[in-house]
């Protein structure tokens, strides 16, 4: 499908042919992570993820030159702030104190997902800023509160910066095999994949091995046995369990899934070699699961549930077995979602993340940038500290 040259909004990815975007995608990053391609964004449109009552309504930009595609943005209008995992809710608190609408804005992000990457997409970095330049005119021009996106990679960040936005830092924690100590900035140090999961155990100091070792034997006494699928392999069955566990999650915090079963499914028809599904089972029957996204550099954890309370076994499925997966298959690196300061005790170090605003009215604008000022002088001396509580033995770590 094609439009008139220039700049265009689209209701849906539907709009255009699966390729258009993805090769798109793969000319900007060839290595960008499988939520960032169309089977997946519109997987959640098909399946009503998003759309609707969802309060996500899609709006991706796209820019035109000759009649063919040259740069994209998935971009939202939002109704609220979930499901975002960049957290604006105090910004939105404070407009409407002040009799100001905060809602809708504009959402530049993977809904639901905080895998950084290419939010930007085009091969040509002049067609991204003007792809840039256009959205942030049409939504000065909309009259709403705010644009923002999320979770950019450094090339975009660097764009984004340059066009006046107003960056704002997080944290995450990433396990990256055959680190051996090395600290987020210390990329040039020698990297060697560790050949199995005792290796990497050996490169953690005492104490994290051995609390390690006795959460490992606490989940194994469950009796369980695990198997790893991909989408040619597991069942409809299988992904129905899956899901049943994932709204149990939910249910235990009060709160009601983002994703349909029926997303899953079509994820795995659409997109087999990028989803797996760990089960654990107990002579033959599931009681628990976790899913994953994987391509050929990374594996993404993105949710879990049981059954039945299980010490131990969340770590297990989420942390432990999808290290060991990494190391089998050769992977360099797991991401394991949002937040989660416990994860550092497992071998995952922090990695510094980023997000960019814009603010409509000036009093506001100048009141957040104050604020993402002040906190990221207190997301660097976080960092410090949590380079100071290195998992990873002394003799490894540089100095």
């Amino acid at each position: 499908m094609k439009k008139p040259d220039g700049f265009h909004l689209l209701a849906s990815l539907g709009e255009l042919h699966p390729a258009q975007w993805d090769d798109l995608l793969r000319a900007t990053d060839p290595a960008a992570a499988p939520c960032l391609r169309h089977a997946y964004l519109h997987a959640l449109e098909r399946e009503h993820c998003v759309g609707g009552r969802s309060g996500w309504t899609p709006a991706h930009a796209s820019l035109w030159r000759n009649g063919e595609l040259v740069a994209a943005m998935p971009l939202y209008l939002k109704a609220h702030s979930y499901g975002e995992y960049v957290f604006d809710w105090a910004w939105a608190e404070a407009y409407q104190r002040h009799g100001l609408d905060y809602y809708p804005k504009w959402l530049a992000a993977v809904p639901f997902t905080p895998i950084p990457g290419a939010r930007l997409l085009g091969p040509d970095p002049d067609d991204r800023r003007q792809l840039l330049e256009a959205v942030l005119a049409r939504v000065r021009d909309s009259g709403l509160s705010s644009f923002h996106l999320l979770f950019p990679n450094a090339q975009d960040a660097a764009i984004l910066a340059d066009a006046g936005l107003m960056m704002r830092e997080g944290v995450q924690f990433h396990w990256q095999n055959g680190v051996a100590g090395r600290l987020e900035g210390d990329s040039d140090a020698p990297l060697h994949l560790w050949p199995d999961f005792d290796a990497f155990l050996a490169s953690l100091n005492h104490d994290k091995r051995k609390k390690i070792r006795q959460e490992r034997r606490r989940a194994a006494a469950h009796g369980l046995n695990l198997r790893w699928l991909d989408g040619h392999a597991a069942s409809a069955a299988e992904w129905d369990f899956f899901h049943h566990c994932y709204a149990l999650t939910y249910a235990l915090h009060r709160s009601t899934p983002y994703l349909g079963a029926s997303f899953f499914h079509r994820l795995a028809a659409r997109m087999p070699d990028a989803v797996r599904l760990l089960l654990a089972e107990r002579e033959g029957a599931p009681v628990a699961a976790a899913f994953f996204l994987c391509d050929k550099e990374a594996l993404y954890g993105r949710y879990w549930g049981a059954i039945e309370p299980l010490p131990f076994l969340h770590f297990e499925l989420c942390y432990y077995q999808a290290i060991e997966y990494c190391i089998a298959q050769g992977l360099r690196r797991f991401e394991g979602g949002a937040q989660g300061e416990h994860k550092l005790s497992r071998g995952l170090l922090p990695v510094r993340t980023q997000s960019a605003h814009w603010i409509a009215d000036p009093r506001f604008r100048n009141a957040v940038d104050d604020y993402l000022a002040r906190e990221r002088n207190g997301i660097g001396f976080y960092l410090d500290e949590l380079a100071e509580r290195s998992p990873f033995r002394r003799d490894l770590t540089p100095a």
